[in-house]
């Protein structure tokens, strides 16, 4: 077992020492990260390689660091270069640097994160970086992070100085800080599993970009259900405080004097198996501003971390395909869908224009969680001033069908901590087939969707094809989710 530390094991352990501990020791035990951050980070870091020009000296990457080592200490005495992933260890502690400008009075660091904001994580990881060069006996003249501007707006060719921020962290870095780490972090790894309970650095915050991977495997002798399943926005400070206190189980919280009306209302509801709670006045308000023919509305979109369309930022949301359920007065139903087919161009602009041809202006739409829907047709709106005025009408014209379940003036206890559609949906309808995601093939939610559209360009015909029909099936079901949800509105308020 290699017991040396990484760059990436050193933050882990800042972060949690039993969160690196447990990377090392029992990586089964924890969630993957999202192919898609592996990938955003990958194509923000190839991007950066070209900001001090084309003429850059990579050391591929190799298990076996020592190549990598030697491959970096042959550039290294070729001043002035630009080294990417320039390798260093000193004493076992191994890091490579993303992009090191390699000057004859010295090295400045460079570390690319495809963030949009600094944490304390990435000073954290880019001062160990200085500390290892510093031991090896470079002269680093300055740190700096590189990360993502996303007030970026692409127009023609991608401005590579205008994508990125880079910041001068030198006076950030504390190197006292990381000698007095480094030895702790190295007992850690040498001894037996830490006993470390559950804290905020388990959550993604300002400080910490992601969940520890390790959340679940923390919990696993707690009670099921326990304070960390209560939902409804209650914040994790607020859950470890109760669980500080001993507050465990609902029973304990609830006794204690609870959390908040709609967390004491999941807690009661799974507790004492109380009947659905349904406001029909509320209810009735909320229909009472529908006119038919009624449209059930769904997009699907992916992010692009590099913006590729003129017009648009970073992580902007690029919609590509939506589903477009139609019930007439005489409750006939029917369907019409559209998914891109032209990869190498921007997908917003036929939707548009075939969204604009399926929904009439004044028309009744309907969607579930209604800020998603409004906020992707005021941009493309912005976009496009030929369909303008006709997307923003739609945009006025959109009822939500989310409040009552987030309200709690529709609630069953199997909705539990949430109001979002996949939960809503199997609440009211437990035992109905066709509004199973899992019964779906290949898609069954909005990031896979996501992924599945990324990846149709590089597919064969056959596989494209089933692919594509896939992802309408998926999308399909969104839209029909909704159908019956309104149906059940209808049928309890009789």
């Amino acid at each position: 077992m290699n017991k040396n530390l990484s760059k990436s094991r050193y933050t882990q352990g800042i972060r949690c020492p039993k969160c690196l501990w447990l990377s090392i020791y029992k990586k089964e035990e924890g969630i993957e990260s999202s192919e898609s951050i592996l990938e955003n980070g990958q194509e923000v870091g190839d991007l950066a390689r070209h900001l001090f020009g084309d003429d850059y000296k990579l050391i591929e990457f190799n298990y076996d660091s020592k190549i990598m080592i030697d491959e970096t200490n042959k550039y290294l005495d070729n001043k002035p270069n630009i080294i990417c992933e320039a390798s260093f260890s000193y004493d076992g502690n191994f890091c490579s640097v993303d992009i090191l400008k390699n000057d004859k009075d010295g090295v400045e660091i460079y570390e690319v994160k495809s963030s949009t904001k600094i944490t304390n994580i990435y000073i954290d990881d880019i001062s160990y970086q200085t500390w290892v060069l510093k031991k090896c006996g470079l002269n680093v003249k300055k740190s700096y992070l590189v990360y993502v501007n996303n007030e970026y707006v692409k127009q023609g060719n991608l401005d590579i100085n205008k994508y990125f921020k880079i910041e001068d962290v030198s006076n950030m870095i504390d190197l006292n800080k990381v000698e007095e780490n480094i030895p702790k972090l190295k007992e850690i790894i040498s001894n037996d599993e830490p006993n470390i309970d559950i804290s905020l650095s388990c959550v993604k915050s300002k400080d910490i970009a992601f969940a520890c991977p390790f959340f679940k495997y923390c919990t696993r002798n707690l009670p099921t259900p326990n304070v960390f399943d209560i939902g409804w926005g209650t914040r994790f400070n607020k859950k470890l405080e109760m669980y500080n206190m001993g507050k465990i189980t609902y029973e304990d919280i609830l006794t204690f004097g609870g959390m908040n009306p709609k967390a004491d209302t999941q807690m009661d509801f799974a507790l004492y198996n109380r009947e659905p709670r349904i406001d029909k006045d509320s209810i009735k308000a909320l229909i009472s501003t529908f006119k038919f023919p009624l449209y059930f509305l769904d997009f699907e979109s992916y992010q692009a971390v590099i913006p590729t369309i003129d017009g648009t930022k970073p992580y902007q949301q690029i919609c590509f395909q939506y589903s477009l359920h139609i019930l007439d007065e005489n409750n006939k139903l029917t369907h019409t869908e559209f998914l891109n087919d032209d990869y190498d161009g921007n997908p917003m602009y036929g939707l548009c224009k075939q969204l604009c041809e399926d929904i009439p202006k004044d028309s009744c739409v309907l969607v579930y969680n209604d800020a998603f829907e409004k906020t992707r047709l005021r941009e493309m709106a912005e976009l496009f001033p030929e369909f303008s005025e006709h997307l923003l009408n739609i945009r006025d014209n959109i009822i939500d069908l989310l409040p009552p379940f987030k309200a709690q003036e529709y609630y069953v206890k199997e909705m539990g901590g949430s109001a979002s559609i996949k939960k809503v949906l199997p609440a009211l309808f437990p035992n109905d087939p066709s509004l199973d995601y899992h019964s779906l093939d290949q898609v069954h939610k909005g990031d896979e969707a996501s992924a599945a559209y990324m990846s149709l360009s590089k597919l064969s015909k056959d596989e494209e094809k089933i692919l594509r029909h896939n992802m309408l099936k998926y999308c399909e079901l969104d839209t029909y989710a909704m159908v019956k949800i309104y149906e059940k509105l209808i049928e309890v308020v009789k």
